[in-house]
């Protein structure tokens, strides 16, 4: 994939992490390529349930960051995406150091761009699927004054 924004990292990094949720979930990216990313979310006792899983509208969240970042990376200079809808798929409890999620465009379009999230857990022992997520975004020019 291409990125018609050649300063593509520079803005979904300011765009996503200057949005007051996403300084909450305490996030930041580990990777951002055309069409892909990946962040992390340390663990933090207050993004969990019982027993110190993380709470599944936390790990939602994430999904939803994650795929509308990687859709993010495709826009042109001038333009936001917002979600349309999301749907997550909690596979397997939600316990260790950090979630890692990968974040990537399955199909770009002018309008509207569909992304994948794959939400892991990371600890000591290794990497568990814990989620999978389905983003659609919707991509908005932004007004000139």
């Amino acid at each position: 994939m291409e990125a018609p924004n050649p300063d593509f990292e520079q803005a979904v990094r300011d765009v996503v992490l200057s949005m007051p949720a996403a300084k909450h979930l305490g996030f930041d990216f580990t990777r951002i390529e055309p069409g892909d990313v990946e962040l992390i979310a340390p663990y933090r006792q207050e993004l969990t349930q019982h027993n110190g899983f993380f709470q599944g509208g936390v790990i939602g969240s994430l999904a939803d960051f994650a795929g509308g970042s990687a859709a993010g990376t495709l826009l042109p200079p001038g333009w936001i995406n917002m979600t349309v809808d999301y749907t997550i798929k909690i596979l397997a409890p939600a316990k260790g150091d950090k979630l890692v999620v990968h974040g990537r465009v399955l199909k770009a379009g002018s309008t509207i761009t569909v992304a994948a999230a794959d939400v892991f857990t990371s600890s000591a022992v290794g990497d568990t699927l814990c989620a999978a997520g389905l983003v659609t975004m919707r991509n908005i020019r932004l007004m000139k004054n």
